[in-house]
């Protein structure tokens, strides 16, 4: 079933605040394997100039996840998450946030693009703001959603 394009970049899709955690933190620099010690020690960190951890650069995206239904979009949108790929990523930072944060994440779908045999690409925008609503970074991601044939 195709996506309803106009439907698609109407979705409201709700803010998520998210707290960065050091162990958290932490997890993802040993699975990404980042051998950096400012990654992994506060006193390593600030060593290096930074208030606690750093966030490292595509940590973002897995913030994310911590929505309590991350794909709910999908699901409104009437995608069989069965057909859903990866497609692609990208990211501008404009600051640096560290453990102990507090980041507001802002998504919205801005296109849905039909390709050959239905297959579709949904491009996801999302805005990383601080506290103060100053932004940390942008993330878009594109999502494959295979036709049915």
């Amino acid at each position: 079933m195709a996506i309803d394009r106009e439907a698609a970049l109407a979705l409201e899709l709700p803010p998520l605040e998210a707290e960065v955690e050091r162990g958290a933190l932490r997890f993802f620099a040993r699975a990404t394997g980042e051998e950096r010690p400012e990654y992994v020690d506060v006193a390593a960190a600030r060593a290096a100039g930074f208030r606690d951890l750093p966030v490292p650069p595509t940590y973002y995206f897995s913030l994310e996840l911590q929505a309590a239904d991350p794909f709910a979009f999908l699901t409104d949108l009437e995608v069989d998450l069965r057909r859903v790929l990866h497609g692609e990523q990208w990211f501008e930072y404009a600051g640096q946030a560290c453990a102990g944060d507090r980041l507001t994440l802002h998504s919205r779908v801005v296109d849905v693009v039909t390709k050959r045999a239905g297959m579709e690409l949904l491009t996801k925008h999302t805005s990383v703001t601080d506290p103060s609503g100053a932004l940390v970074s942008r993330l878009g991601s594109v999502l494959v959603i295979r036709g049915e044939s």
